[in-house]
């Protein structure tokens, strides 16, 4: 099997449990009222699209697969935007969310962002962007789920909201910085097939 047929089938399998897990953390999110669980779950949705994205990009051009890493980088802004809104209404109705569902809900997240990060590590590197996009996506998810989870003791301990609401600005955060990286990356592959 070459590289690009591995990478392919494992993107296709990560972009299916990050699909599977959006539906279940944004459920627990919109129960519990959780800011971070929001920007969490809104993220897997994002990955799976850039696991999709990137499971047909694969088969096009060099420079064509620059492009759509642009505007993967783009895309990585999403939850960040939505973490910003949910923050807003949180910061007007200051109700902590249920503690012990926020960091089940955030284990859980970990359990599935972990064993992403692991499958695309290996294609971080020689992928590209696109590859680097999907990587960056899953391990940035990973270290944000034990913010969540940190969230959810804070809250139970200090019975507050603003656990929540910094972890998920701090997602949002995370999410900025990977768009740069992956943006910088695709501008370097899109000079290389120019020249």
């Amino acid at each position: 099997m070459s590289d690009t047929e591995d990478l392919r089938r494992t993107v296709a399998r990560v972009g299916a449990a990050n699909f599977a897990y959006f539906g279940v953390e944004f459920a627990v999110a919109l129960a519990i009222g959780s800011v971070a669980l929001f920007a969490d779950s809104i993220d897997f949705l994002e990955d799976a699209a850039v696991n999709a994205l990137v499971f047909f990009a694969l088969a096009w051009s060099a420079a064509t697969r620059a492009r759509v890493g642009m505007g993967l980088a783009l895309l990585l802004l999403a939850p960040a935007v939505a973490t910003l809104w949910t923050a807003w209404g949180k910061i007007a109705s200051p109700v902590p969310p249920d503690p012990v569902a926020l960091s089940l809900a955030g284990l859980g997240a970990l359990a599935v962002n972990v064993g992403c990060a692991l499958a695309l590590a290996r294609h971080r590197r020689g992928g590209g962007s696109l590859a680097k996009a999907a990587f960056l996506s899953a391990r940035n998810d990973a270290l944000a789920n034990v913010g969540i989870i940190g969230a959810g003791l804070l809250t139970y301990a200090l019975h507050s909201p603003w656990p929540d609401v910094v972890v998920g600005l701090a997602i949002a955060a995370m999410n900025t910085d990977a768009a740069r990286e992956v943006w910088e990356a695709a501008r370097e592959e899109h000079a290389q097939a120019k020249a």
